[in-house]
């Protein structure tokens, strides 16, 4: 592809240390790569080794070295990373400010707000990244804005009304609002990406106008955001640089698709951290045991352990359960007719932009809020049920799954994908709403050198 400069905007991305949330970053820098711009990531070993960061050919690696990493838990983790970050980002700066290509501009994971200031006195210009939906940042913006006289009931205790958003009951707000102890450290880094908004010189969205057009609307009244997204589908329709971080068990996956007839396959997954109980294991497992369709299911290893002991041998012929998938190319399969999903942002945005409805069981973070987004405002799956112990019972998947699969509600839901699919091919490809502002941000880049 042309360049769009003779000279190269050099473009230095910092992603935070997490599958979910370097997958689209990674995505975003190879678009840019891909219209001229030169773009450099910056990680640690730990990142480079354990998550598979494979860029490709147009995009750099700058890799910090380090000792042993804490593995008590996240908290420690993201406290150790932001330590490690602060003490060598100055000097990765200067060395590149000594080349041929000296950087000129910050794009970093929304959660990593604390190296702005840094970064403006280095002479950089910052780009926050989000990779939650916009109506989780109006959300927190009424939370946290010192001018809001409102007392807003985030306890619970009466469903929450705000301008843009659709009302909202406890059971959909971010886990972070009502678990108050769960994970201080992400919970910080989640709140002050919004005390931060202002310091950063654009913020970008991995969503797009349409599927979010009242509440990009509203937010854009407060501050100036790009919405950029999705981010995966210029890569996934343009094999020139593929999307995929990880490729395991494609021909696995692939193989075994084909023998389905079209739309009889559920997909399961619940991304890459969420850990559940031994009891809903079971039920889960029973449950698509108990439904009239094919499914997918991937298990990490570290869940392995959970699921019943027969249930391997049983599920043989019904379903095939692997480590990992390559989601995309599993979503896009003809054979898949729904996705059973935890409703993280990534997993949310592949589903609509590739047209396939959805069973939604929320976990944690943003996941309930972009759960009741994708029932009750995009109308394209529906929200199992907890019982009083907040276990889901295999009766329940299996009729949530039948009900997508099945009956009339199904057609609705499908029928409402797949004009969510069209509307986010629009908004990526050239000249739309997506396009155009990438292009604007790579032009204000470009006037820095």
């Amino acid at each position: 592809m042309e360049e769009i400069t003779s000279q190269k905007t050099h473009v230095l991305v910092l992603p935070s240390p997490a599958q979910g949330h370097i997958n689209p970053i990674v995505q975003f820098s190879k678009i840019l790569a891909s219209k001229g711009v030169k773009v450099t990531i910056l990680t640690i070993d730990f990142v480079c080794k354990a998550m598979l960061l494979d860029c490709g050919p147009l995009i750099n690696i700058e890799s910090i070295p380090h000792e042993a990493i804490p593995v008590e838990g996240v908290d420690d983790f993201l406290e150790w990373f932001q330590t490690l970050m602060l003490e060598k980002f100055s000097g990765i700066v200067e060395k590149f400010g000594d080349s041929e290509y000296p950087v000129k501009v910050l794009v970093i994971d929304s959660l990593i707000t604390w190296i702005i200031d840094l970064a403006h006195e280095l002479g950089l210009k910052v780009a926050a990244f989000h990779t939650q939906p916009v109506a989780l940042s109006a959300l927190y913006y009424h939370i946290n804005h010192e001018d809001s006289t409102n007392k807003i009931p985030f306890d619970g205790s009466a469903p929450v009304s705000l301008p843009s958003l659709p009302l909202l009951e406890k059971e959909d707000l971010p886990s972070f609002i009502c678990e108050t102890d769960a994970y201080p450290t992400v919970k910080r880094l989640v709140f002050g990406q919004n005390f931060n908004f202002k310091k950063a010189d654009w913020l970008l969205f991995n969503t797009f106008d349409m599927l979010e057009e009242e509440v990009v609307n509203w937010l854009r009244t407060q501050y100036s955001i790009k919405t950029i997204g999705p981010v995966v589908l210029p890569m996934y329709f343009d094999k020139e640089y593929d999307s995929s971080l990880i490729k395991p068990h494609y021909e696995t996956c692939k193989k075994w698709l084909d023998s389905r007839e079209i739309g009889s396959v559920v997909y399961v997954s619940f991304g890459s951290l969420a850990s559940l109980g031994e009891k809903q294991m079971e039920e889960l497992a029973s449950g698509f045991m108990m439904s009239n369709s094919y499914f997918l299911w991937v298990v990490r290893d570290t869940e392995e352990n959970k699921l019943p002991n027969d249930f391997m041998s049983k599920a043989s012929e019904k379903g095939l359960i692997v480590n990992w998938s390559p989601q995309l190319d599993v979503l896009a399969h003809k054979s898949v007719g729904c996705f059973f999903t935890h409703c993280g942002w990534n997993s949310t945005l592949e589903a609509l932009s590739l047209g396939v409805p959805m069973v939604c069981m929320p976990q944690w973070a943003d996941q309930p809020t972009n759960a009741k987004y994708i029932t009750d405002v995009w109308q394209v799956g529906i929200r199992v049920k907890a019982g009083k112990d907040g276990v889901i019972t295999r009766e329940e998947v299996a009729s949530s799954i039948k009900e997508v699969m099945e009956e009339k509600k199904g057609v609705m839901l499908k029928e409402n994908a797949i004009k969510w699919k069209n509307l986010a091919k629009e908004a990526v490809e050239k000249g739309g709403s997506s396009d155009k502002n990438i292009e604007e941000f790579i032009q204000a880049c470009n006037a820095l050198n």
